[in-house]
């Protein structure tokens, strides 16, 4: 229940329908809180609901929710159902006397309404001559007063006053909520100039413009491909007259005098042996090669004395 009734409140200026949506939800499921009840109720004045609106701010007021601030909201919904008598009732009733500053100009604004749908309109005029209304300063107020007393002005035909509340209204109207502006410029026979939608503009000409010139460059490509062929032709009669201005020893190579021989260090010779050449013994020259004692002088040598068996002569 918390949840719809915090995503009706974040809903309500923008997506008035669902924020409408998620309030009933709450107040299926809690129909005895007050404060659901009134919940239920604004959203549904947002949307333009005057009866539900109405029943369920009347039963967030008998569960002891609904405070006093509501009133000129329940008023509006009595004069949007067509009952300007009624809604003069709840402007008139007690209660209405116990409204903050906010509530008594929101109070004044739904009066000046009722008055000009009975015709009144002198008294619909009359009616917003308060002390807010001369107020120097600007008030959360002074946007919705101003606006409404430049309308009441209008329909009781004086246009001169009413634009100049218009103005009023459209230099304190800073968020842009009401129309003031476009209203005094009607009144005046002035054009408003929108700066945005012209840069729009002169952004889709320059688009439409860059889009004329490509397609002229891709209709102007054809017309380059056939010259291309042409332009190959003259390259390759230009490549057949310098081969045809050449000499026909053109494959003998060139004879080079002495004086254009330039000198430089030669190149150190490696000369490799063929093949047959090569010897299958290994180069005594790289490592000397031991001479192993020979068998037969070996055993041509004396024997030492004693070792034929013969005794030793004496000296």
């Amino acid at each position: 229940m918390a949840r719809h009734l915090v995503m009706a409140g974040r809903l309500s200026e923008d997506e008035p329908e669902q924020a409408y949506k998620h309030a009933r939800a709450a107040r299926r499921l809690a129909s005895r809180v007050g404060i659901v009840r009134e919940a239920a109720g604004i959203a549904a004045y947002q949307t333009g609901d005057w009866a539900e609106a109405l029943a369920e701010l009347r039963a967030a007021r008998r569960l002891g929710a609904g405070d006093d601030s509501y009133l000129p909201v329940m008023a509006d919904c009595e004069r949007g159902l067509g009952r300007p008598e009624r809604a003069l009732d709840v402007i008139k009733s007690p209660e209405a006397d116990r409204l903050d500053p906010m509530g008594r100009v929101e109070l004044r604004i739904v009066e000046s309404g009722v008055r000009r749908d009975l015709g009144q309109y002198d008294a619909a005029v009359v009616t917003l001559q308060i002390p807010e209304l001369r107020d120097r300063r600007l008030r959360p107020w002074s946007a919705r007063l101003f606006y409404a007393y430049a309308d009441a002005l209008a329909e009781a035909g004086r246009g001169e006053e009413a634009s100049d509340w218009f103005a009023r209204a459209a230099a304190a109207d800073r968020d842009g909520e009401t129309d003031a502006a476009e209203r005094y410029a009607e009144i005046e026979g002035l054009h408003i100039l929108d700066t945005e939608e012209g840069d729009e503009e002169e952004t889709a000409e320059e688009t439409e413009a860059a889009a004329t010139e490509q397609a002229e460059g891709e209709a102007a490509e054809p017309a380059v491909e056939e010259v291309v062929p042409e332009a190959e032709d003259a390259t390759e009669e230009a490549v057949d007259e310098a081969v045809a201005e050449e000499p026909e020893d053109a494959g003998v190579p060139e004879i080079v005098t002495a004086t254009d021989i330039q000198f430089k260090p030669a190149d150190p010779e490696i000369l490799e042996p063929a093949p047959d050449e090569v010897p299958e013994a290994p180069a005594v020259f790289l490592e000397p090669k031991t001479v192993e004692p020979d068998q037969g002088v070996a055993e041509s040598e004396p024997e030492a004395p004693g070792d034929d068996g013969e005794p030793e002569t004496g000296a």
